[in-house]
């Protein structure tokens, strides 16, 4: 397990809660929703209303999706997109808080970060959902066709990974859920949170409160584009989803030289490739071949000049499990390998891993089975969810699901054709098919909506019972 999350009271207080500039005008109820938390409404009503509510905010979504998709902005440096978000919500007369998810390594991650925000729609009492969406870019040069409108304006970073889709979609749903703020029965918490690609910004929110902050969450809800899967289609499953992962770098130091006396060196890029070569057995020979791992190295960097041995050489990669003990297995064979090989060749090594290691994204099993996996069904063009093997990617949400019931799901974008959609995450020629996004702001939407309901249902039936007069059984 991770080690325990704590609030961060430094963290907190630098918060800042921002209220609308004007007073909302109060809006009329909406009869579907409330007649649905009444009980006297049916499901396929709300569902009707939330789809022709979300069809009228087609043209805000295209137009906020791309007008994030010009300006990416790396992890803990997403201020643009934080006053994007923040000028929004002000005109959709929502309050909310700023400052969340500040950089607590700034040494190892450049960025002060704390451009999260945090917003809750409803009563602000009791029960309380959760929606997530991830608002960073990536650092690659966009190549993506046909899209000359709204390509990277920042070169060499670009949305590569369907943020600015998400951000978009929980947007839009923000938009909505405002629409029907009296008429909904609890508090629906938006998280939009920075520092999703790698900087655990979602265990800096935690960390600040984001879940214990009144009315807590009691379940939060996550969704992710997919380009491997067909348009429309909507993917998850039960239990473990993405896998855990942890980053790691590793120095070798040798004796540099010329590279026509190879015999007065202590050749580290010798030692490297080995190092590199021997890290291939690490799954197969130390894991069950019923369990599931993979090692990588992305990166062997090594000297300057075609006539010498350099003194040192650096190599980066990952490694991932589909458990967390599998993973602290892998992590200590890697020590292993690297310490033995690096000794053998007469070199010195050191190893430096990731400042917060990725758990894996785990779906509750009984949230999921008996809640999600049928509101996922309504919104999939299939109408069923397609199950999907566990992916070896690790994902930021796996930090929420470790502390209260979750459910994440993969929305399919991979049908798209102009420019095509196909390509996969974090490729340059990344697309996203902007037809999903409506579908996204309904799975948010409705997931939040039926959430409440049934959390609601609970609470009235436990309420229900402890009026029920316990009868002592006196024939002994």
């Amino acid at each position: 397990m991770p080690p325990a999350l704590s609030t961060s009271a430094a963290a907190t207080s630098t918060m800042k809660v921002v209220k609308p500039d004007k007073v909302a005008k109060v809006k009329p109820r909406n009869k579907v929703v409330e007649a649905f938390f009444a009980g006297s409404n049916t499901s396929e009503d709300l569902l009707k209303e939330i789809h022709s509510l979300a069809a009228t905010k087609h043209d805000f979504l295209v137009t906020t999706r791309r007008d994030l998709h010009r300006n990416p902005e790396l992890m803990y440096n997403e201020r643009m997109t934080s006053a994007y978000i923040q000028k929004a919500l002000k005109k959709m007369k929502i309050a909310f808080t700023t400052g969340w998810g500040v950089n607590t390594v700034p040494d190892r991650i450049p960025g002060e970060g704390g451009y999260g925000i945090v917003a809750d729609i409803g009563t602000r009492k009791e029960p309380c959902v959760l929606l997530r969406a991830d608002m960073d870019a990536l650092p690659i040069l966009e190549k993506t066709a046909n899209i000359d409108d709204f390509k990277s304006n920042i070169p060499g970073v670009m949305h590569a990974c369907g943020h600015d889709g998400h951000t978009a979609m929980l947007l839009g749903a923000a938009s909505i859920l405002k629409g029907m703020e009296r008429s909904i029965k609890g508090t629906i918490r938006l998280m939009f949170q920075p520092a999703a690609g790698g900087g655990a910004g979602a265990k800096r929110m935690i960390e600040e409160g984001v879940l214990l902050e009144e009315p807590k969450p009691q379940h939060a809800f996550a969704m992710h584009v997919n380009p491997k899967v067909p348009t429309g289609i909507v993917a998850s499953r039960p239990g473990t989803v993405k896998a855990a992962a942890e980053r790691f770098e590793i120095t070798i130091s040798g004796v540099g030289g010329h590279a026509a006396m190879p015999h007065l060196t202590v050749d580290p890029i010798v030692t490297a490739s080995s190092i590199v070569m021997n890290l291939q057995t690490l799954v197969s020979r130390s894991l069950s071949p019923l369990e599931s791992g993979v090692c990588s190295i992305t990166k062997f960097d090594a000297g300057s000049a075609f006539n010498v041995i350099p003194a040192s050489a650096i190599l980066r990669g990952t490694i991932r499990a589909l458990s967390t003990d599998v993973l602290m297995v892998l992590k200590s064979k890697v020590e292993q390998i690297v310490t033995s090989t690096a000794e053998m060749h007469g070199c010195e090594v050191g190893i430096t891993y990731s400042a917060d290691w990725y758990p894996p994204t785990r779906n509750d099993e009984q949230l999921y089975e008996e809640f999600s996996k049928e509101i996922g069904a309504m919104l999939s063009v299939s109408g069923e969810v397609l199950e999907l093997e566990p992916g070896m990617g690790a994902e930021d949400f796996s930090f929420i699901a470790e502390e209260i019931p979750s459910s994440y799901f993969m929305i399919g974008q991979g049908s798209g054709t102009d420019p095509p959609t196909n390509f996969g995450l974090h490729h340059p020629c990344f697309a996203l098919d902007e037809s999903i996004l409506p579908q996204g702001v309904k799975l948010h939407v409705n997931l939040a909506l039926r959430a409440l309901h049934m959390l609601g249902e609970i609470d009235s039936d436990s309420n229900a019972c402890s009026l029920i007069p316990t009868v002592l059984n006196l024939d002994i």
